[in-house]
């Protein structure tokens, strides 16, 4: 790593080394909140299927649009463009967005707190190619928290059974053309409420994270890299080891105005009934616990839902 720059971890160490490759995600995420994977196993041409599904979709007439608009606090389907308002700003951002979350089967205890999926008719392929990414973000968020478990000292299989049920949710994201500067801008600085993200669709610039120095990084990844960072859930129970970085998507430069953005950030979750407790490993003299009071994932959620003003 440099000064100015996260440096990729290439996937291919998950098998040749994997001690090397916790060591090499761990730094990064506990210096700057992020990593960058390259090498991962998702198939680009399954990737780019699914971004033209979206594109389709968010091409569509605005009242087709807000026939999927489900009110479930954004939690499921389409919230249109200038709902979303980050924790503590009073512009909207410049952004409209689809979420995808679990598919549970009838009767499962977890049914109270993640409600169906819904799918736009209009665009066929859409639910197929979504649901793909969906489960292939799943399965490598896994390998994330496999690494990131040992790099903590942790059993290896540590966080399996802490998400293997989790409340995550895909969100398509479509960032429209820009007119100018401000003041909204596309995605203004916040953290993230999860436990870890994972993000494709960061080479169109705009992507920054806030440095120590309080000045801001630009996320620059190769093509097809997968870009990931922790949440406010993981830095709560790691007592902060692990930090959830404010970040935030600026406008374009002008040459860009004319270019829409696209991005596909998987937000993976905890099991809505997991107690978010500090780890012991996490807490010493010199960092005392800083959340005495552990509280659900749940129960978090909501709370910072509200916050951010989709509930």
């Amino acid at each position: 790593m440099t000064a100015d720059s996260i440096s990729p971890v290439s996937f291919n160490a998950f098998e040749a080394d994997f001690e090397g490759f916790a060591q090499a995600l761990g730094d990064s995420f506990t210096r700057y909140g992020f990593a960058v994977i390259s090498d991962h196993p998702l198939a680009q041409g399954q990737i780019d299927g699914t971004l033209e599904a979206a594109k389709a979709f968010f091409a569509l007439p605005e009242t087709a649009k807000r026939a999927y608009v489900v009110g479930q606090g954004g939690q499921r389907g389409y919230t249109p463009f200038g709902v979303e308002t980050a924790k503590g700003e009073a512009h909207h951002d410049l952004k409209e967005f689809w979420h995808m979350g679990r598919d549970l089967p009838a009767g499962h205890p977890y049914a109270g707190f993640m409600p169906p999926n819904v799918w736009p008719a209009e665009v066929p392929e859409f639910q197929p190619q979504v649901s793909w990414l969906y489960n292939a973000l799943d399965a490598m968020g896994l390998k994330v928290l496999e690494a990131l478990a040992v790099y903590l000292g942790l059993d290896r299989q540590f966080f399996d059974p802490t998400v293997n049920d989790g409340n995550s949710v895909l969100r398509l994201l479509h960032y429209p053309p820009t007119a100018g500067d401000g003041p909204h801008i596309r995605a203004a600085a916040h953290e993230d409420i999860n436990v870890i993200t994972l993000l494709l669709g960061a080479e169109e610039a705009g992507l920054e994270v806030r440095r120590r120095d309080g000045g801001w990084l630009a996320i620059n990844p190769p093509p097809g890299a997968l870009v990931c960072n922790i949440g406010d859930m993981l830095q709560r129970l790691t007592n902060h080891r692990l930090p959830s970085t404010t970040h935030r998507v600026v406008n374009p430069a002008p040459e860009r105005r004319g270019v829409a953005r696209y991005s596909t950030p998987f937000f993976l979750h905890f099991n809505p009934d997991y107690e978010i407790r500090t780890l012991a490993g996490c807490v010493d003299t010199d960092h005392p616990d800083r959340y005495p009071e552990p509280i659900t994932a749940d129960g978090y959620l909501q709370q910072r839902l509200r916050e951010i003003k989709l509930l």
